[in-house]
């Protein structure tokens, strides 16, 4: 069944009345997500009370893959492609100072705090011979994970979780921790305040509480040349270099202007 033109009309109407900037474009997404009328006016409903456009569909389009995507679920951010760009780099063995050992194949990669699985999956896609490992402390994220075809995920507090056999085998460990302050939750959009979990969003008191924790723990699960990446805002760069440091690791910022986005590369001295 097609989706009549008064439909999408007054889909546009709502999209606009709610303040959707891009309302033409959200109804046309919608309208492919939709079976009926019927249907893209409940699509639409849900839209306009603030729930991200990635959930109402079902999916998220993300460094060149499809995601699918559950409600209450972290949405995967543009920024973060440049986590997908520096690890598959790395597990190539493309980027220095890192050189990963030849002889040592597949790669394993790490994606920590993975809610849907978006970044892991999206490095997989750029390199496909990798072993993939995914944690989440939400079961709905990790649950989200399998439906995207991650089979080694598991649920629990960052790396408690993890089979014992990848420790000191991790080439590359991607960690999108949560990094908002706590007191700048409330300033946050409502599709993401309203619609995602707090412990996706929720770093502490200066954002950089889950990126300690995750730093200390790292060494353990990294091969002698493996690698931590986690994504961070500029105020955070001089915390977070210390954090790396005070773990006797070594670590630098790489930026990407055009993303707007920082990526903290952390390894062994």
């Amino acid at each position: 069944m097609t989706i009549s033109d008064t439909a999408l009309a007054t889909a546009i109407l709502k999209l606009r009345a709610a303040g959707c900037v891009f309302a033409e474009d959200e109804a046309a997404i919608l309208r492919e997500a939709a079976a009926d009328d019927a249907t893209l006016n409940d699509l639409v409903g849900r839209r306009t009370l603030g729930e991200p456009l990635e959930q109402v569909v079902g999916h998220a389009d993300f460094a060149g893959i499809r995601v699918r995507l559950r409600p209450g679920v972290f949405v995967p951010r543009v920024r973060s492609e440049l986590l997908v760009t520096v690890a598959a780099e790395l597990v190539t063995g493309a980027a220095e100072p890192v050189t990963l050992a030849a002889e040592r194949k597949p790669r394993v990669l790490l994606d920590l705090c993975c809610g849907s699985g978006a970044l892991g999956l999206a490095v997989r896609h750029r390199v496909p011979a990798l072993d993939l490992y995914a944690a989440d402390l939400d079961p709905v994220a990790t649950a989200c994970a399998r439906d995207n075809g991650i089979t080694d995920v598991f649920t629990g507090d960052l790396f408690a979780p993890l089979p014992e056999k990848i420790k000191g085998s991790v080439d590359v460990l991607i960690a999108n921790v949560p990094y908002v302050a706590t007191a700048h939750i409330p300033l946050l959009p409502a599709e993401a305040r309203d619609h995602e979990p707090r412990s996706a969003l929720d770093g502490g008191p200066d954002g950089l509480e889950v990126f300690r924790r995750v730093v200390k723990g790292a060494p353990t699960w990294l091969t002698e040349s493996g690698v931590l990446l986690s994504e961070i805002t500029e105020a955070q760069e001089r915390n977070a270099l210390e954090a790396v440091r005070n773990e006797g690791l070594d670590g630098d910022v790489i930026y990407d202007e055009d993303l707007d986005a920082r990526v903290v590369r952390a390894r062994r001295n």
